[in-house]
């Protein structure tokens, strides 16, 4: 059984900095590329990033240079960097494994100007 627990959301100030962490188990983790999605109120979730087993990554446009997406395989974890925040990117952050259809709670994320 899947399980993955995100943590590190906060409340920050536009221009800030937040460093999400996602601890996954259940799964080959060096094998399956990941992702963190978020969700906004009132809007769909969206995929923000990815990285694949090996560690090539990709972004939505929104948040290109300022996000980065890492992972450690020995600690099957995942993260996102986010910096120079802005209140756009308010929303719960979820990790997920792309092979897998398992969310986890979420973080929440708040962003004041």
């Amino acid at each position: 059984q899947v399980q993955l627990v995100e943590s590190g959301g906060g409340s920050v100030q536009a221009g800030g900095s937040l460093r999400l962490s996602c601890a996954a188990s259940g799964i080959i983790f060096g094998i399956n590329p990941m992702a963190w999605y978020r969700q906004a109120p009132g809007k769909q979730r969206e995929l923000v990033a990815t990285i694949s087993g090996g560690g090539l990554t990709n972004y939505v446009g929104s948040v290109k240079g300022r996000f980065t997406i890492s992972r450690d395989n020995v600690k099957s974890m995942v993260f996102l960097q986010m910096n120079n925040l802005k209140p756009d990117d308010t929303a719960v952050y979820y990790c997920k494994a792309l092979s897998d259809s398992t969310w986890g709670q979420g973080t929440q994320v708040t962003v004041s100007s």
